[in-house]
């Protein structure tokens, strides 16, 4: 088997999770393209990776409960085996509500596709290499949102689900040292959301220290570099 190193990217094939299969790719790292109704997007997508020289393939899959989590698990050990060394979290489900509004089904479907699905594939990946020895060590790394530190009350539900995986990031990496580390990245605007106009996402977009956009490729050189 080849000691190239596999990258699991949930929500892969679109948006920030593109760049980071693309950014992954570009540094010699093979890509499992995870999707969950965007197949032929992340074929394509497989088709770029796989002309810069790797290996690439997409995994399709709901996270939306542990049965449907350890199938796209299972799929990308079946392909990685233990060259499986870093999952990145980037598949979100963001709906809007606020606390007026609260739905409790709505909630607990944002909470297990953005907080228990991590927690699971962080379990299975600690199980994969614990015992093993590896420089650097298999990790974890999490796509939060700036409004993690930047509170607001608008889409209630989902930012309650990314607080909840904030605060667990420091909680799994204690749990699953030494055999897997776990970060993650808060990004902030990169990304038309929702209702948004592209007016309103200029002007947002700079509404930040440096008054400027944040460009998605530097988020993923992030993310490569905690890899």
């Amino acid at each position: 088997m080849s000691h190239t190193p596999w990258v699991l990217v949930t929500g892969g094939s679109h948006r920030l999770g593109r760049e980071i299969s693309l950014t992954f790719a570009r540094a010699g790292w093979n890509v499992l393209c995870h999707y969950r109704r965007s197949q032929s997007s992340a074929l394509a997508l497989c088709d770029e990776l796989k002309a810069l020289g790797v290996q690439a393939r997409a995994v399709g899959g709901e996270l939306a409960s542990e049965t449907q989590c350890r199938l796209v698990f299972e799929e990308a050990r079946g392909v990685a085996g233990e060259s499986l060394r870093c999952i990145v979290h980037n598949a979100s489900l963001f709906e809007p509500d606020s606390g007026r509004d609260f739905d409790e089904a709505q909630a607990l479907a944002q909470l297990q596709v953005n907080l228990l699905a991590p927690m699971h594939l962080g379990k299975w990946l600690a199980a994969l290499h614990t015992g093993h020895a590896h420089t650097p060590r298999p990790s974890l790394v999490h796509v939060l949102d700036q409004k993690v530190f930047n509170l607001n009350p608008d889409y209630f539900s989902y930012t309650l689900s990314k607080l909840a995986l904030e605060r667990a990031v420091s909680l799994q990496a204690q749990s699953l040292a030494p055999d897997v580390r776990v970060n993650a990245v808060a990004p902030g605007l990169l990304f038309l959301s929702g209702p948004q106009t592209a007016e309103n996402f200029e002007q947002a977009s700079r509404a930040n220290l440096l008054r400027e956009p944040i460009a998605p490729a530097d988020v993923a050189a992030s993310v490569l570099f905690l890899a």
